[in-house]
């Protein structure tokens, strides 16, 4: 049967990936505790209980200590799929997600699912890698491959700006939603233990479209001249970004603060200021 769904991610490829990395994740895990502790102080900032609480992900520690988590393994406590949440509508307080949306193929329809499972007034917290994550990485390896094939394969994940997950969360029919991103530079003393580090946490290169044929000798060994020619610190060791965004929103319930209608303030943004407020042709000379 014919799917519109995208298919930029093999998923099949990232299941067994992770399966294959959970097992020494502990010497690879740096990102995902430090995302953990993030969206921990996010929650401490909310004065309120969670007695449903779920994390999609068993890569990280959860973020409350009475969570439920959901991952690809029967190490957690339910098998499943972002793609595909096995939650019934209105059942869960609290949902957070440990970067795993990023590899999610429709985006959109995860994040609607999430609402979907989510109580009236139940959040959502996730963190997730952005735009910026490992572009000097990308960039090294597209200029190999320009320059010993005349052209490019897919290698580094197609991540979403905070922009335009700002939109999606929009679309998603989450009410109150922030985005805000933070920046973390790790570095490497080559790109062979870059590429270990990643495999390591199960970020493996999955894209659908990647180069599936045998991989040119001379293409890391470019790459890394590339990389050290750009993207160094003072002591020659390679520069990897990862952008992480963080989102927040909640299922809308009538009891959450409302945006003003247009037309219903008070007071005009004249008054306010002490100013006069002028019409258009008023302001332009004849």
């Amino acid at each position: 049967m014919h799917s519109d769904r995208p298919h930029i991610f093999d998923r099949a490829l990232l299941i067994q990936r992770r399966a294959k990395a959970l097992p020494a994740l502990h010497n690879h895990d740096f990102l995902y505790n430090w995302t953990s502790d993030q969206l921990q102080d996010r929650l401490q900032d909310i004065t309120r209980d969670f007695p449903v609480a779920v994390q999609l992900g068993e890569f990280s520690r959860p973020i409350t200590d009475t969570a439920i988590v959901m991952g690809h393994t029967d190490s957690g406590n339910i098998i499943g799929d972002e793609e595909f949440l096995p939650f019934a509508k209105d059942s869960i307080d609290l949902l957070s997600s440990n970067l795993t949306l990023h590899t999610a193929n429709d985006l959109p329809g995860a994040l609607i699912q999430i609402n979907y499972a989510l109580k009236p007034d139940g959040l959502f917290l996730g963190a997730m890698f952005g735009g910026e994550t490992l572009y000097e990485l990308r960039d090294s390896l597209m200029q190999a491959e320009l320059s010993l094939n005349g052209g490019a394969s897919p290698r580094v994940y197609p991540f979403a700006d905070k922009q335009q997950m700002g939109g999606l969360m929009q679309r998603a029919g989450f009410a109150l939603p922030v985005v805000d991103s933070d920046i973390i530079t790790v570095t490497y003393p080559d790109i062979k233990t870059l590429f270990a580090d990643l495999r390591g946490m199960g970020q493996g290169n999955i894209i659908t479209a990647r180069r599936k044929g045998l991989t040119h000798p001379r293409l890391f060994d470019m790459a890394e001249e590339y990389y050290r020619t750009h993207y160094t610190d003072n002591d020659r060791r390679l520069n990897a970004s990862f952008e992480i965004i963080f989102l927040t929103g909640w299922a809308p319930h009538e009891s959450q603060q409302q945006p003003l209608r247009p037309g219903s303030a008070d007071r005009s943004l004249a008054d306010e200021l002490g100013t006069k407020e002028m019409a258009i042709g008023d302001m332009v000379s004849p």
